[in-house]
């Protein structure tokens, strides 16, 4: 009789026990997870440099209550998709490092590119039409002596750029064969402009077409090294003309070329590469929006691109505003010689990283990937202050305030990633927050503030206490 009532208790207390291992927890968008997830892991860099993408000890979700602000993250509202975050692969850039030796070079391009966990896993880059500024010398794909033209590009020609750009590409695609890749150029070649010179200048009426052709024969030509060009933009800084190389490239003629030149070019051979304008400050919004606002035009486009070298980053979601439909990009912002780590760590990623996401952007770039101790190569007239996310010199790495800038979106923020809600900057703690394709919710917080805060980041009716030293910027992840 008294063993009844033992199996009783022992059955019952069976049950409960499977209903409590089988009872799963929320965490938004109708997302379970089980009890032992409820962790968050987290990354710091710190403006002193004493922490530099250091992991920190995990924390653990709950309830305590305190008087800390909370930064709320909601999986449920969903904005833009992600392509990628990494940088500008200079003509320069790829000198440096294909001069590593063979082991060196490896390394350092599987911690750049690489997927595993010791990688930062870059996964957007931008590449100059002929040679950028941080090249070692100035060069289009059709030269030509004074005085000749070749309006059938018998001449074109990648040259340089099979020496050291070429083959980093393509070492980098045996890594990562799904990188992103808009291209641009810093000018037409000389003969095609009104200056007849690599600096300044504009492209000649006469050449729209020869110059469409001409983009599309580097497309091709990429191709047919296994190189896919996911966009291209027109021109780099249309507005610029104090380089070397640029060109200048006015709205409405940017519109004309677009419209009537390129897009049917591209959409002729059958070619899918995205064309994105404009590729230049946030001051001057007024640029793309009066592209887009010529409805040929605007069926042309993918979107619009974005420097902040002058403007507010808030001129992307007024463009996005006045054209949902169009994407937007953020392609260039440097960091230089004579700046300060912390300063340019916390500016960056406040506006660069969270600043581009938050407006709409679906990648951000910084510029130069890579360059030697004296911040070359350069062209004579090129940028002299241009610090890379790398110094290399030999076989010799220094990871400079690029590195960390981009490291904390691309390392934990693949491309296919989904920006999610997450509160408005309050209290000095700007911040963006992503859903990754396996489902992992990323918080990226800044610290704006001149002294150390602590706060939450509640997710689901839980929260985490986390805390933030003066200017230091972290990654959470759960």
């Amino acid at each position: 009789m008294k063993i009844l009532p033992f199996i009783s208790s022992v059955c019952l207390s069976f049950f409960l026990l499977s209903c409590a291992k089988g009872k799963a927890i929320d965490n938004g968008g109708g997302q379970t997870s089980s009890p032992s997830a409820l962790s968050m892991s987290y990354w710091v860099t710190r403006g002193d440099q004493s922490q530099l993408l250091k992991r920190q000890n995990d924390l653990v979700f709950g309830r305590q209550a305190n008087n800390y602000l909370f930064i709320d993250v909601d999986s449920t509202q969903s904005f833009q998709t992600i392509d990628g975050f990494g940088y500008t692969l200079t003509g320069g850039s790829a000198s440096v490092i294909n001069a590593m030796d063979v082991a060196s070079k490896s390394a350092l391009l599987q911690e750049l590119f690489g997927s595993d966990s010791s990688s930062i896993g870059i996964s957007y880059l931008r590449l100059s039409v002929g040679s950028s500024d941080l090249n070692a010398s100035v060069f289009s794909y059709n030269d030509l002596s004074a005085g000749q033209t070749d309006t059938l590009l018998k001449s074109f020609n990648l040259g340089p750029d099979t020496i050291d750009l070429i083959p980093i590409l393509k070492q980098i695609l045996t890594i990562n064969p799904s990188i992103k890749i808009i291209a641009t150029a810093w000018s037409a070649p000389a003969w095609m402009k009104s200056n007849d010179s690599t600096m300044g200048g504009s492209l000649l009426p006469q050449y729209f077409s020869t110059y469409a052709n001409y983009y599309f024969r580097y497309i091709q030509e990429m191709k047919a090294r296994g190189i896919t060009i996911d966009a291209i933009t027109p021109q780099n800084e249309p507005l610029n003309p104090n380089n070397n190389p640029s060109m200048v490239m006015l709205a409405p003629d940017q519109l004309n070329f677009i419209k009537n030149y390129l897009a049917p070019a591209l959409q002729s051979a059958g070619l899918n590469t995205k064309i994105v304008l404009y590729d230049h400050n946030c001051d001057r919004p007024d640029y793309p929006l009066s592209i887009l606002s010529d409805a040929q035009a605007r069926a042309a486009v993918d979107g619009s691109a974005f420097h902040l070298y002058a403007g507010d980053i808030s001129a992307l979601s007024q463009v996005h505003d006045a054209y949902p439909d169009k994407n937007l990009y953020f392609t260039e912002q440097y960091t230089s010689s004579s700046g300060n780590f912390g300063g340019d760590l916390a500016w960056a990623v406040k506006n660069v990283i969270i600043g581009s996401m938050r407006n709409w952007s679906r990648n951000a770039l910084e510029w130069n990937l890579a360059n030697d101790p004296s911040f070359g190569p350069h062209t004579p007239g090129g940028c002299t202050t241009c610090k890379g996310a790398l110094t290399i010199g030999g076989n010799s790495v220094t990871r400079n305030v690029g590195y960390y800038i981009i490291a904390h979106a691309s390392k934990f923020v693949p491309a296919g990633s989904v920006r999610i809600y997450s509160s408005p900057p309050v209290g000095g703690l700007p911040n963006v927050a992503f859903k990754t394709p396996d489902g992992k919710k990323v918080l990226i917080v800044e610290n704006d503030n001149s002294q150390a805060v602590s706060f939450n980041i509640r997710h689901a009716g839980s929260w985490v206490t986390a805390s933030l030293p003066a200017g230091a910027v972290g990654t959470f992840v759960w």
